[in-house]
Parts: structure tokens; C-alpha cells; sequence
């Protein structure tokens, strides 16, 4: 594929998964109210004709024809409203809609992969169909022909290119009392779906009508008679005629066209209606070009441009669908306008000069580059909604697979961040949501009665913004988690470092989120296979965040994560060990201090413990984990850091700090995975002002590295 047509395929993704997470936002809520508005109805017939359009014009055929199966039932539905129908048909419906959803997902999906669509889509067609007979007592086809104008009948003489001996209008238009003729660009290709998708635009604007040729979208064969005759837009109104012309004018690609009124409507249009029509021909006929030799040439060319001052040419589309491609490399592009000014303002040449205007300069160039920093990473900033409405889904399906009654409540959808991370939490989101629903909510309402509870279970759904950090939570209101039986399960499966009878009920909790961990006794569709929490642990901690789980047996339960708002641009607090220079994302330090030899203490293992705030910690000495020469001798000589990561606090002992400032984050070269980087504590390095390289430290790793050091 060339760019136009990757950049094509691009938007088309875009709006067709918006449209269809839109479209099961719909059924969801139609479904909790038991039946459809007049607007959701309407609004799914415009989503999936637009998936139809859209489809056809990329020949994804699955995709249209499925799109173009529902397009009729909602036409049908539109036009007779649901309330002819009962309970088991509505429930039936519902279930028929996400299914096709379903569908339409997975083909998006292949189309995302690179995979061929699949070719035999009768099953899902063929539910459809019945369905839409079984609701219209077999008038199904009829039903459907008003939103199939545009097709018709392949078969039908009206296909042909009947012409009018008097007029030399084919038949079809001959028969409709006003019509607009447009041509298209000259070598623009793809002339019958250009008609098409002109004719959904003219719909989209509430002008319904006919079309010749017909069956457009699905006849390639029909491009031929648009370049040579043209396509008729057909319409029973003046005033729709002209409003079409009006917007076609606005439209891309378009040659030229013209208002028509055929021989047939002259002859019995009433007189002042024939009067007005020779009014307006007479004020188009004055600005007509000049015409060619055939014989119905285009004499209506469109305008190039609005004038500036025109009410059309003011409404401006506000918004723009960018490739997040080029947002990366803009980010890319800050990061090094980042490190370039911090190793300009902090180049040794400048040292012991006073240089007044220089450093009034790069105040202002500072000043600049945190603008342009926080412009560019703004950019990057999507909500949460579309992760969480997905959840709705999973909650419907489950409730009705494991016959629970359960309601879904979502705080701060609206909640922005990066959009790598929106990408990457919606499994561990899902896998969390299900563990609510299989594991934390209980089996029956009676169940829940006897617990003193409602009958319907809830599961909240939240997102918040704390400084620099988001805050997804996932808490239940279920029978909340057995720390006894965590512990059994472990230590059947050898998985306890230390006598059960020393673990908290914080690190009892964390058990679950070991590889292969799962308390379900049976294998379901949803869980038991030991594949969960330790997948939401390692995707969120690759995201650099955190994972803290609560319960209270009988209460219920919740599971935390903690993210950074970006990957690429953190707060960081630089230290020294030696020579050495680390850094340490702010989010992760609680505390700095000083302390004596005399708060050190040693545990049953003789590791070293250092008191803080009345409590002991853990002690990692970083000089130790690196073999780093030349640093403190003595925990006076040196500083602590306490920093927490997921459900680890600890102490660490360095020489001293440096100061806190924003740092660029770079990977660890790819090649440097095989020495085990990354489990030795390192997630990746920035680029000092002076030109040096500073570590930048994992938290959740550098305990568990130095651990295995002792």
C-alpha cells in the first residue's frame, strides 16, 4: 500500500472500531432500559451505514455485507418501532446485535493483523434475515427497500440504461421530477463508490432519494456509466434539489453538475410551480460555463473555493485525526529539544562567566521548552472512557453466562492519560473485572440476602489523577478473598519463601499475583487456568506502575493501579553512589534522611533493617548491588532514601542527592536484554545536561536484584 492509502486505511479503522464501541455503548444501555429510543435506533442505522459505505469503498466485503444486513433491520425498526415486539424478540435482538458486533470486531481485527476476512459470513447473515422476517411477517424485503434505494434490484430493467427518446434521460430519471448530474474528477478512480459515499453524505444531511445508476456500491461495473453519462442524484422537490447542489458543491472530487427537471414533471407541474422552476434555471443558466460538445456535458462546474466571508465557509472543522506515528516522533523530537537545552544552559565553557543576558535567555528558553513540552505531551493525553465502556461488555456477558446480577458503576471516565498506557491497561483491566465477577461476587442473590446485602452486586469501576500519577481501581462488593485459603494454595504448590505464620495479610494478598496462581477449583471459560493477576502485574509494571490488592473476608474486595500519566518525559530525582549517577522517579519516594549505624538492626535472616518513623525497613545498599568503588563508608557519611513500588517499601543508601528535574526516558538497547538488565534493577537511562548517562532505576526490581545478591 502506498502513504494515501495507509493513511486511508488508518482513518478507516479509527472510525469504524468509534462506531462500533459507540454502537455496543448503545445496546448496553438500551438493554438496561429494556428497549431501543428513537435515537439509538436511528444512530445505530447511521453507524452501520457508514461501516457499509466505508467498507465497500475498501472492499472489505465481510464487513459490508454484515453492516448492510443490520442496516436493513434497523431500517425496519426505524420505520415500525419496537413496540410490536415482545420480551423473547427484544431479548433476542439484543443478543442477535452483539453477536453482530462481535462479528464486525473480528473482522476489524484481521483487517488490523494483516489477515484475510473471512469468506463464508452466511451463518450471521442468514440469523439476521430471519430475525427481520420473523419481526415483519416476511415482509423483510419490502421493509428494507426504502434504505436500499440506492441499490436495487441487479436484475431489474430499471438497471439498465434505458433512455427517453424525447428527453435522452435514462428511464429511472426520467420518472423522478428533479435531479442533479454530477461529474467527477477526470482519472480519480473508483467513480461508483464515490457516488455512493456522496449519496451517504447527502442522507447523512436528511436528503433522501433514488440514485442512477443503481446498486453502486456493490457493481463496479457501474463506474464506467458514471464517467461517460454522469450520476443522477433523483429527488421529488425543487427545494431538495438545490439544497443537494449546495452541498455538493462542498464536496472533494467533484468535476461539475447540474440541476435537472425532466419533460415528464414540465408537462404536469402545476404553474407557479413551473414559474418558479424557469426562475431558478434562468439564475443558474447566468452562471454557467461555457459548454462542450456532448450533448449533456456538465454545465454547473464547482467552485474551487468559498468565499471567505461566506456562512458556509466559516463553519471550520475543529478537529483532526492525527497518526499517533507522528505524535511519537514529535515526543522524540521534545525529548532531544529537552536534552539539548539542559546540556547548552549546563556546558562547562560557561562556568566562573557572567554572562546576564545569556542566562536571561535561557530562562526564557526554559520557560519555552516546558511550554512546547506540555503542548506536545497534551496531545497524547485520550480519557479512559473507551477502556472502560468495553468493561460494560464483559459485566453484560458474564451476568447472563454465570446468571448473576451484577451492576457496573464508572467514576472518572473522563480521566486523561498517556495514550501508550490506555493501549496497554485495557487486558489488565479485563482480567481484573472478571476476577471481580467470577471469584469476588457471590453465586446467588440468596447468598448475598444472608450476608445482609443487596441483592445485586456491584463492581465500581474508578480513575483519578493524583499529582503525577493516574489511579485505576476495580472494587467489588463481593465475598471478598480467604487469606487462609491464599495460603494453603500456596504452600501446596510450593510457592511460600517463609513460614506462613509470618506473612501479613499484604503479602498473603500478593500471592496472587505469582505465576500460575489461581483459588478456582474448576476450570471455566473465564478462569482457573492460573493466567490472571500475574499478567496485570507484569503488563502494569512494564508500564512502570503499581499494583496494591485489599480485601476484608465477607466485604468485599479492590485492586489498585498506580501509572504514570507518560512513559516518555517523568520527574525524576537524580543521586550520586561513587561516581555514579542514578535517577529515581519522584512517584516512588516517600522520604530522605539521615541516620546512625545505631537505627540498623538485622531480621531472622540477618539483613539489615533501618528504622524509620518507628517502623523498620528494609535496607538495599546500592554501592553493593553495582560494585560500585569510592562510595560512603558509613551510613552517617551517606543519606537514605525510603521509596515504595506495588507493595514493596524499603530504604535505600546513597552518597547524595543532586536535585530533582524532568529527564527524557530511553529504553535499554534491545541487544543489552540478554545480560538480564532489567531484573537487575535498570528500566532504562537518560541523557544528562552535562552529556552523561544516568541510570534510571526500577524500584519494584532493585529490592528482589539485591536480595538475590546476599
Amino acid at each position: 500500500m502506498d502513504n494515501s492509502m495507509d493513511n486511508l486505511l488508518d482513518t478507516y479503522l479509527f472510525e469504524t472500531n468509534s462506531l462500533l464501541d459507540q454502537t455496543d455503548e448503545i445496546l448496553i444501555n438500551a438493554e438496561k432500559n429494556g428497549n431501543f429510543t428513537q435515537d439509538d435506533v436511528n444512530e445505530i442505522f447511521r453507524s452501520m451505514h457508514t461501516i457499509k459505505g466505508s467498507s465497500a469503498m475498501l472492499e472489505f466485503n465481510s464487513l459490508m455485507t454484515i453492516a448492510h444486513h443490520i442496516e436493513d433491520l434497523f431500517y425496519y425498526i426505524r420505520e415500525n418501532g419496537t413496540d410490536g415486539l415482545d420480551a423473547d424478540q427484544k431479548s433476542e435482538l439484543f443478543n442477535l446485535m452483539f453477536k453482530s458486533t462481535d462479528m464486525l470486531r473480528d473482522e476489524i481485527q484481521k483487517v488490523e493483523n494483516n489477515e484475510p476476512l473471512t469468506d463464508n459470513i452466511e451463518g450471521i447473515t442468514e440469523e439476521i434475515n430471519n430475525f427481520l422476517a420473523k419481526i415483519s411477517g416476511g415482509a423483510g424485503k419490502d421493509a428494507k427497500s426504502g434504505s436500499s434505494a440506492s441499490k436495487g434490484d441487479p436484475s431489474s430493467p430499471s438497471s439498465e440504461p434505458a433512455q427517453n427518446a424525447d428527453s435522452g434521460l435514462p428511464g429511472p430519471v426520467q420518472a423522478s421530477p428533479f435531479a442533479v448530474r454530477v461529474f467527477f474528477d477526470a482519472g480519480c478512480g473508483m467513480e461508483n463508490l464515490r457516488a455512493y459515499m456522496l449519496q451517504h453524505f447527502l442522507q447523512e444531511n436528511g436528503l433522501e432519494g433514488g440514485c442512477y445508476p443503481e446498486h453502486v456500491d456493490s457493481d463496479p461495473d457501474t463506474a464506467g456509466l458514471i464517467v461517460k453519462d454522469g450520476f443522477y442524484l433523483l429527488f421529488s422537490t425543487r427545494k431538495d434539489a438545490d439544497k443537494a447542489a449546495e452541498l455538493i458543491s462542498q464536496s472533494a472530487n467533484i468535476s461539475s453538475y447540474e440541476v435537472l427537471e425532466t419533460a415528464e414533471w414540465k408537462k404536469e407541474a402545476p404553474a407557479q410551480e413551473k414559474s418558479a422552476a424557469a426562475s431558478a434555471q434562468s439564475a443558474q443558466a447566468a452562471g454557467k460555463t461555457e459548454q462542450s460538445d456532448h450533448p449533456y456535458a456538465p454545465s454547473h462546474p464547482a467552485p474551487a473555493k468559498k468565499a471567505a466571508g461566506s456562512a458556509s465557509g466559516t463553519a471550520k472543522q475543529n478537529l483532526i485525526n492525527v497518526s499517533l506515528s507522528k505524535l511519537n516522533n514529535l515526543m522524540a523530537l521534545v525529548g532531544e529539544i529537552v536534552i539539548t537545552e539542559s546540556m547548552l544552559v549546563s556546558s562547562p565553557d560557561l562556568k566562573n562567566l557572567k554572562l546576564d543576558n545569556f542566562m536571561k535567555s535561557a530562562r526564557q528558553l526554559r520557560k519555552l521548552t516546558d511550554d512546547l513540552q506540555d503542548i506536545s505531551m497534551s496531545l497524547r493525553m485520550v480519557s479512559v472512557s473507551s477502556v472502560f465502556q468495553r468493561m460494560n461488555r464483559i459485566v453484560r456477558d458474564m451476568k447472563k453466562d454465570l446468571n448473576k446480577d451484577v451492576r457496573l458503576t464508572v467514576i472518572g471516565e473522563d480521566t486523561e492519560v498517556d495514550k501508550s498506557i490506555v493501549d496497554n491497561i485495557s487486558d489488565p483491566i479485563m482480567h481484573i473485572v472478571r476476577n471481580s465477577m467470577d471469584h469476588g461476587i457471590e453465586d446467588t442473590a440468596e447468598e448475598r440476602i444472608a450476608a445482609g446485602k443487596d441483592p445485586q452486586g456491584e463492581i465500581i469501576l474508578s480513575a483519578e489523577h493524583t499529582g503525577n500519577e493516574i489511579i485505576l481501581s476495580v472494587s467489588d462488593d463481593g465475598r471478598g478473598m480467604d487469606p487462609n485459603a491464599i495460603l494453603a494454595k500456596a504452600e501446596k504448590h510450593g510457592l511460600l519463601t517463609k513460614p506462613k505464620e509470618e506473612y501479613s495479610q499484604k503479602e498473603i494478598l500478593s500471592l496472587l499475583m505469582l505465576p500460575g496462581f489461581s483459588t478456582n477449583t474448576t476450570v471455566t471459560e473465564y478462569s482457573g487456568r492460573g493466567v490472571g493477576l500475574d499478567v496485570v502485574k507484569r503488563n502494569v509494571e512494564a508500564l512502570g506502575g503499581t499494583v496494591i490488592i485489599t480485601s476484608e473476608k465477607g466485604k468485599g474486595s479492590s485492586t489498585t493501579l498506580k501509572l504514570p500519566l507518560t512513559l516518555s518525559i517523568v520527574d525524576g530525582m537524580e543521586l550520586s553512589v561513587g561516581e555514579s549517577i542514578f535517577t529515581i522517579p519522584v512517584s516512588n519516594i516517600r522520604q530522605t534522611f539521615q541516620a546512625s549505624e545505631k537505627d540498623i538492626t538485622f531480621d531472622t535472616e540477618n539483613h539489615e533493617m533501618i528504622r524509620c518513623l518507628d517502623h523498620y525497613y528494609p535496607l538495599v545498599r546500592i554501592a553493593e548491588l553495582f560494585g560500585i568503588q569510592g562510595h560512603a563508608a558509613s551510613i552517617e557519611e551517606g543519606l537514605l532514601m525510603w521509596v515504595e513500588a506495588s507493595d514493596l517499601s524499603y530504604c535505600i543508601f546513597i552518597d547524595e542527592l543532586i536535585g530533582e528535574q524532568q529527564v527524557v526516558v530511553k529504553p535499554v538497547p534491545a541487544y543489552l536484554g540478554r545480560f538480564g538488565i532489567k531484573d537487575s534493577g535498570i528500566s532504562g537511562c537518560t541523557i544528562l545536561g552535562d552529556g552523561n548517562i544516568s541510570i534510571i532505576l526500577d524500584v519494584a526490581n532493585v529490592y528482589q536484584a539485591f536480595q538475590r545478591t546476599l
